[in-house]
């Protein structure tokens, strides 16, 4: 197929089912190419490496929606997202970001290491004969963790599994106008959960995130953090903390099912796990694009540029299996030397939550493993019809 039509492919249901051939002919095509409807698309892991890091590049940003979009604000699944870290520029990004990062230490995330391994444990004891991969353990491990985390009571933690669901779907460039509602009532929800549990702990902290940002808000007199951005990125921190880390859980364990060798290996030495995590991320990236705006014209070198103001997509996907970079790159191999996947992005706008999603799944894995010897597939998986966030939405297993 040529580029053109391999790129239309990602936009339909069966294309994104697997992208991967379509990203070998739009990399074989050129590093960067600009589509019919003018945006930028970048195929390649060094230029994708370099544009992530690049200090010109910006985030569509509340202004850019004021602009195309002006009653964005009505949608609060929406404003939840665009009000957030994850889509602010300098320099409220950096005060932001400093806030958060203040209190999502790395110290905070190693300490969660016994909540990760207690809670897995759990949900492994307590798994079917023949169970839902997804619903039985991918789902709920990174929801228990990240609202352990937050201090969202346990009872509640089963009523954020579909809210954040039905959230993610802004994240997505495709979506029908009843996802958007859903979006919206899943929005409203969980602001009005956070309202909640804000004043909670403004009346009794604890030894959590949620109280942690109450007291950066209070402390600084909302310069640190408004009240605005406190509630956008807690409701950020809950839905991002579950869904990608759900994605890399279910594409983890299939990948390692289909291989029994290399299930073998992992069983037999839990220490190989990072490695094993990091090929997982690079192999089946659960964060398949990311977008930025140029705000002066680029010269990329070899003939290549960008103009100023230009719409750029980088293919996360694409890059994570690129040749020039990783040497027969649909092979899974653990062994690797030097796995970097970009599955996080990278610069200014890398995923604060990246350790933790790392952690959840070096713990989880091995455990899998020797807890369930006899864990395998039990039929046909499903994927989640999603372009950016690349899962399962149901894997069957059987555990004897």
């Amino acid at each position: 197929m040529d580029h053109q039509t391999a790129l239309a492919s990602l936009f339909l249901p069966e294309g994104r089912v697997d992208p991967y051939p379509a990203y070998d002919v739009l990399r074989a095509h050129s590093p960067i190419f600009q589509a019919p409807d003018g945006r930028w698309f970048v195929t390649t892991h060094a230029l994708t490496n370099r544009l992530l890091r690049e200090p010109t590049l910006r985030i569509a940003d509340a202004n850019d929606y004021d602009g195309f979009w002006p009653d964005w604000r009505r949608n609060r699944g929406v404003a939840s997202i665009v009000l957030s870290m994850l889509q602010t520029n300098p320099p409220d990004h950096g005060r932001v970001r400093r806030a958060a990062s203040a209190t999502f230490t790395a110290r905070r995330v190693a300490e969660m290491r016994d909540v990760i391994a207690n809670q897995a444990e759990d949900l492994i004891k307590s798994m079917p004969a023949s169970a839902d991969f997804m619903s039985a353990f991918a789902f709920p491990l990174p929801i228990g963790v990240i609202c352990a985390l937050l201090g969202v009571p346990e009872a509640d933690r089963s009523w954020f599994r579909q809210r954040a669901a039905d959230l993610t779907v802004v994240l997505e460039p495709i979506s029908t106008e009843e996802e958007m509602r859903l979006a919206d009532v899943a929005g409203r929800e969980l602001e009005a959960y956070f309202v909640d549990l804000i004043e909670e702990r403004r009346r009794a902290p604890q030894e959590d995130l949620t109280s942690a940002l109450v007291a950066v808000h209070d402390e600084t007199g909302g310069t640190g953090l408004t009240g605005e951005e406190l509630l956008a990125n807690l409701v950020l921190l809950l839905v991002a903390g579950f869904e990608t880390t759900t994605n890399l859980l279910g594409s983890g364990i299939k990948l390692l099912l289909e291989r029994p060798e290399q299930a073998d290996r992992l069983r037999a030495d839990p220490h190989l796990a990072p490695a094993f995590v990091e090929e997982i991320l690079r192999y089946d990236s659960p964060v398949q694009l990311t977008g930025r705006l140029t705000t002066v014209p680029l010269d990329l070198g070899d003939g290549l540029s960008l103009p100023g103001g230009a719409d750029v997509t980088m293919l996360l996907g694409a890059a994570n299996r690129d040749p020039a970079r990783y040497p027969d790159p649909h092979r899974f191999d653990p062994d690797r030397p030097n796995i970097q996947p970009v599955s996080f992005g990278g610069g200014a706008h890398y995923c604060l939550g990246a350790p933790l999603a790392r952690l959840e799944a070096q713990v989880a894995f091995p455990l899998l493993l020797t807890m369930l010897p006899r864990l395998s597939l039990a039929g046909p998986a499903e994927r989640r019809d999603r372009l950016v966030l690349r899962g399962y939405a149901t894997l069957p297993v059987t555990t004897g």
